[in-house]
């Protein structure tokens, strides 16, 4: 068991790692869409690619996801596993829509032993969502 300072310190070496391991700017919060971002996420439990839809709009939340759906056989080509979810619910108990790829192997920020695989599952997945959001850019955005 770690200690609220060990623990920050393993997620802060965690990222600053992966930065360093592989540096490369990433799309993230950056796609010019109001509430619609791309997420690495890492805990103890699990590790995950994400895209987060929480507009502060509740239509234009529903449109942004509705838009999605509306390309999910395509973005389900690219990236077979992913998975669409218009209620997840995230710690703090707030409800969004996700669409996200699991990390499939076990993983524990807290253990550096699963850390490198983990960087490589983010390496593989997360371009995929960016080059796919790229390509259909245009049409995510007339959702709103």
């Amino acid at each position: 068991m770690f200690s609220k300072e060990e623990a920050a310190q393993l997620r802060k070496e965690f990222w600053t790692s992966f930065g360093k391991s592989f540096p490369r700017k990433w799309l993230l919060y950056n796609t010019k869409i109001k509430g619609f971002t791309f997420k690495f996420v890492a805990d103890k439990k699990k590790a995950m690619v994400c895209l987060d839809i929480e507009h502060t709009d509740e239509i234009a939340n529903e449109l942004l996801y509705d838009q999605m759906l509306s390309l999910k056989v395509l973005l389900e080509t690219e990236i077979p596993e992913i998975i669409f979810n218009e209620a997840y619910e995230l710690e703090s108990g707030k409800i969004i829509r996700r669409i996200y790829v699991p990390l499939d192997d076990k993983f524990n920020i807290h253990n550096k032993n699963t850390w490198r695989n983990c960087y490589e599952f983010y390496m593989d997945v997360m371009p995929k969502f960016e080059l796919f959001f790229y390509e259909y850019e245009d049409f995510i955005n007339q959702a709103i």
